[in-house]
C-alpha cells in the first residue's frame, strides 16, 4: 500500500506532500482506484484517525480492510452498498476541496525540467497539454495552472500539443517574447546563444507578442513561421517542417549551410565548436541525422560532404575544425 496514502488518511501528510499526491493521483488510474476504494473503506468504518493515535487507527483501519475483502456475506455487502452514496459524496468533496486549496497554494510553486545534451524528454502538464523537449532546453511550468490561464516558460527548443479550453489561455514565455495560445501545435527554438527565437505553428493559432512592447505583436496561422531578431518580428511559410522530427529523434536539414547546421549542432549536444575556415563551410547540405549517433558520427557524415578536418579537445570539450 503507498505510504503516502495512508499518511493522508491519518492526517500526517504535509501539505506539499498533499499536492503531490493529488497530481499523482491524477495522472495514475491506479493509484486514483486505491485512493476511492480506501476514501470507501474509510467513510464505511467511521474511521477518525489523529497523529496521536496513528498506529492504533491504521492497526483497525487493515483490520477493516482484510474483514472487507474477506467477507462474502450478502448482509456485509448490502450494508457497504447502503453507505455507498454517502462515501461517493465524502469522495467527491474531499477531491473537491483538495483540488480547490492545492489550486490556489501552488500558484507560485513551479517545477523545472531540464533535458541534458544529446537528449530529448516529453511531459504531459496538469491540463493534458504534451511538450516535448530539445536537447539542452529547460521548461519551468507550475503543478497545478490558476483559473485564469496556463504559463510556462521554455529556454531552449519544445514542441506544444496544447489541451484546449476556451477559459484558460496557454501563454508560453521565452527570454523576449510571449506566445498565447487556447490549443493548437507549435515548436518553439529559443536557445539563447542561437541570437533569435523562431516559433513554427502546425494548427490552431499563435499570437506572438514581445516582452518589451506589447503593442508589437502577429498572429500566426498553420503552417506559418516568425522569426524575431531583436524587435524585428518577420513572417513567412514554414521553409522546413521537417525540423520539427527532432521530437523523434532525427535532426532534419533543409538547403541548410553546413556553417548554420554546426552551430545548431553545438547547441544540441553542448560543445563548442570552433571553425577556423568559415569559407569551406559555406556549402548547402540536405539531410537527416539521428539524435543518438553523436556529435562525432555526425561530423564524420558531414566530413563526406565537405573535407575537413577535426580536432578534438576533451578535457576542455572543444572541437576545431580546419581545413
Amino acid at each position: 500500500m503507498d505510504e503516502q496514502l495512508l499518511q493522508y488518511f491519518s492526517n500526517e501528510l504535509p501539505v506539499e506532500e498533499r499536492l503531490e499526491l493529488i497530481h499523482r493521483i491524477e495522472n495514475d488510474n491506479q493509484l486514483k482506484a486505491e485512493f476511492i476504494r480506501l476514501q470507501n473503506l474509510s467513510a464505511v468504518s467511521q474511521l477518525s484517525i489523529h497523529p496521536s493515535d496513528r498506529n492504533e487507527g491504521l492497526k483497525y483501519f487493515k483490520l477493516f480492510d482484510s474483514r472487507i475483502k474477506q467477507n462474502t456475506q450478502r448482509k456485509l455487502l448490502v450494508n457497504i452498498a447502503k453507505y455507498a452514496a454517502i462515501a461517493l459524496i465524502l469522495i467527491a468533496s474531499s477531491i473537491w476541496t483538495t483540488l480547490y486549496l492545492s489550486g490556489n497554494a501552488t500558484e507560485t510553486a513551479i517545477n523545472t525540467l531540464y533535458v541534458p545534451a544529446g537528449q530529448r524528454a516529453q511531459i504531459t502538464l496538469q491540463d493534458g497539454t504534451e511538450v516535448w523537449l530539445n536537447a539542452q532546453s529547460t521548461l519551468k511550468y507550475p503543478s497545478h495552472f490558476s483559473k485564469k490561464n496556463r504559463e510556462v516558460e521554455i529556454t531552449g527548443e519544445a514542441f506544444f500539443d496544447v489541451a484546449q479550453e476556451k477559459k484558460r489561455p496557454f501563454i508560453v514565455s521565452t527570454q523576449h517574447i510571449d506566445m498565447k495560445v487556447l490549443g493548437t501545435q507549435f515548436n518553439v527554438y529559443s536557445y539563447p546563444d542561437a541570437g533569435y527565437i523562431q516559433t513554427d505553428l502546425i494548427e490552431g493559432s499563435v499570437k506572438v507578442t514581445q516582452n518589451k512592447d506589447k503593442k508589437n505583436s502577429i498572429i500566426l496561422k498553420p503552417n506559418e513561421q516568425v522569426i524575431v531578431y531583436g524587435n524585428n518580428m518577420a513572417v513567412t511559410n514554414t521553409l522546413n517542417p521537417e525540423h520539427m522530427l527532432w521530437k523523434n529523434g532525427i535532426y532534419a536539414f533543409t538547403n541548410e549551410r553546413l556553417i548554420t547546421i554546426i552551430e545548431k549542432l553545438q547547441l544540441y549536444y553542448d560543445v563548442k565548436i570552433v571553425v577556423e575556415d568559415p569559407e569551406i563551410f559555406n556549402v548547402k547540405y540536405t539531410g537527416k541525422f539521428r539524435q543518438r549517433d553523436g556529435i562525432d558520427e555526425i561530423l564524420r557524415i558531414l566530413q563526406k560532404i565537405q573535407s575537413f578536418k577535426i580536432e578534438r579537445d576533451k578535457e576542455n570539450n572543444i572541437i576545431t575544425l580546419t581545413k
